[in-house]
């Protein structure tokens, strides 16, 4: 019985890292941003939302279309843009009332992740 167990963790172990491709790297790398956004709020449907609640709504968005998101562009566009239910873009309010385009701020980190990721030749 344990070898058994033993083999379905190892298998699972190495489906686990089969899935672990480019762009789910730089998805997770994007979340752990959002996480660490302590002072903001994500402004969702006109409502303040903490950084973990942030990261969690796009994680589910992102858990619910997992097959149409092949990139971190993909996933911007398709999660982390707009409201599904009601359109309105999302928001990122900074302490002093200051608001950014969540899209618009993820694709710029994205942008610079890869620039440090691979440099100029």
């Amino acid at each position: 019985m344990r070898s058994s167990i033993f083999a379905l963790a190892l298998v699972f172990g190495f489906a686990s890292r089969a899935f672990a491709t480019p762009a789910r790297e730089e998805i997770e790398q994007l979340l752990a941003r959002v996480a660490a956004l302590e002072e903001v709020k994500f402004v969702r449907n006109g409502t303040e939302h903490t950084a973990a609640q942030a990261v969690a709504h796009l994680r589910l968005k992102w858990e619910r279309q997992a097959e149409r998101i092949r990139t971190a562009e993909d996933f911007i566009a398709q999660c982390a843009t707009k409201s599904s239910t009601s359109g309105s873009r999302y928001r990122l309010r900074s302490k002093d009332g200051n608001e950014s385009d969540c899209a618009t701020l993820l694709g710029g980190w994205l942008t610079e992740m890869r620039r440090t990721e691979r440099p100029p030749r």
